[in-house]
């Protein structure tokens, strides 16, 4: 199953039909996605479930119905273990931003990291999920997928925000001040930190 945001509400898309009732299920196959996303966005649906058969298909169908813009971003950890997060348009985010030409995702991964926080000495360390959010740009909804990578520096410098991207700050973030961060950040970060609660139990 995967999930999708648009305005922080999730879109399941699932090849499992659940017996719950507190949501509305649509056909991939036949929807017009376009549709279920502005009722999302004028919040008419509040949680929907998008049913396909064939799991291998799910992610397929869904890009056929909507352009896809592809990005990379990072969870850094520094010598002390403390997480690098941004602040941009009121809330915590981790930084991130589009593939160039040519590029291999990781080295686009890095290079936000770089250009968006001035952390560089940065080091994959391990590669982590996908999260998936629907965004508007010039009047088209568009599908952002985020290839997501742990990395680690030894920067010892004063991090900076990168003004033209509207960051307005950058900060390490202790793991016991992460939980309350979370709290004014975006549902698909708050995935990537339930995922490594997972391995680290």
């Amino acid at each position: 199953m995967y999930k999708v945001f648009v305005n922080d509400k999730p879109l399941f898309l699932t090849n499992k039909i659940s017996r719950e009732t507190d949501f509305q299920l649509f056909l991939l196959e036949s929807i017009d996605i376009k549709q279920i996303i502005i009722k999302i966005f004028q919040n008419k649906i509040q949680k929907a479930y998008l049913y396909h058969p064939d799991e291998k298909e799910i992610m397929k169908t869904l890009k056929a119905k909507i352009p896809v813009n592809k990005a990379g971003g990072g969870l850094v950890y520094n010598k002390k273990g403390e997480v690098l997060f941004i602040f941009r348009n009121g809330k915590w985010d981790l930084p991130k931003g589009g593939v160039e030409k040519k590029e291999e995702i990781e080295q686009t991964a890095m290079r936000e990291v770089e250009e968006e926080t001035g952390v560089n000495q940065l080091r994959i360390t391990n590669k982590l999920q996908k999260t998936y959010h629907v965004f508007k740009r010039n009047g088209v909804y568009k599908l952002k997928v985020t290839h997501w990578f742990e990395m680690y520096s030894d920067f010892e410098g004063t991090p900076q925000g990168q003004l033209d991207e509207g960051i307005e700050k950058v900060a390490w973030i202790h793991p016991d001040a992460i939980p309350e961060i979370l709290k004014n950040s975006y549902e698909n970060i708050k995935l990537l930190f339930e995922k490594e609660e997972e391995l680290k139990l």
